[in-house]
């Protein structure tokens, strides 16, 4: 694939100019299914709002979910769109954990991995992609799992190959970061960083890769023949603007 930077030296790069990139609000799994279902399709910011209201003013353990009034759900989940579904499905994954993972999905999750990753994709909005998100912020497995943002740096980079299968490209991410440290702490900065890049300025339409700390490594920002600005010890976070 031409690769012209290792999966290791860019995520150093992205560390270099990007900083500390702010994690989940929470290790405990339950909390992060809850984290996938706040707030649909709202910014960063406003998911982060909604789910620290959920947990000031409802709570964030199943208990809590099943006993709050619909009213108090529809009133976090707003801060998405479809505020309304969203807050059945919060109250969902309370009757999921309650049922059949007596109310301690976290004992699940410690348990055998095939069984904990099969429990976790019985919940609403999560996927293998979300149930290994999951299973790597809870600390239980080092695992790289790259949402769009992510995957779509790890292709431009060479990492992956375009494929009309997401499932293909999601495997051979998978199987690039095999390169990276096995370990969970590691894995998670790869992802944070990963998805942030492409968030901030690898962006699927109008990619700023002229302020971009990879380029000069970056087959793909090469082939677009734009002027590229040294990056060397400059931070980027300020291109979220």
């Amino acid at each position: 694939m031409g690769l012209r930077v290792s999966l290791r030296e860019a995520v150093r790069l992205l560390a270099s100019g990007y900083g500390a990139v702010e994690r989940p609000p929470s290790s405990d799994p339950f909390a992060l299914v809850l984290w996938e279902n706040v707030a649909y399709l709202a910014s960063p910011a406003k998911r982060r709002e909604a789910f620290e209201e959920l947990r000031e003013a409802v709570g964030t353990t199943p208990a809590a979910i099943a006993r709050a009034s619909d009213r108090a759900l529809e009133e976090v989940t707003a801060r998405g769109i479809l505020g309304v579904r969203f807050a059945a499905k919060l109250r969902e994954c309370a009757r999921i954990a309650i049922e059949k993972h007596g109310g301690d999905l976290a004992a699940v999750v410690r348990g055998p991995l095939p069984a904990a990753r099969k429990a976790l994709r019985a919940y609403p909005g999560i996927g293998e992609p979300g149930a290994d998100k999951i299973l790597l912020f809870a600390g239980r497995e080092a695992v790289l799992a790259p949402e769009s943002n992510g995957l779509r740096v790890l292709e431009r980079l060479g990492f992956v190959r375009p494929d009309k299968s997401y499932a293909r490209m999601y495997a051979a991410a998978r199987e690039a970061a095999k390169a990276l440290p096995p370990d969970v702490r590691a894995m998670q900065k790869a992802h944070l960083l990963l998805q942030e890049h492409g968030r901030t300025l690898c962006k699927r339409t109008a990619p700023r890769c002229e302020v971009c700390p990879l380029a000069r490594r970056c087959a793909w920002a090469l082939g677009r023949r734009i002027p590229l600005a040294s990056a060397r010890g400059r931070r980027v976070v300020s291109a979220k603007t």
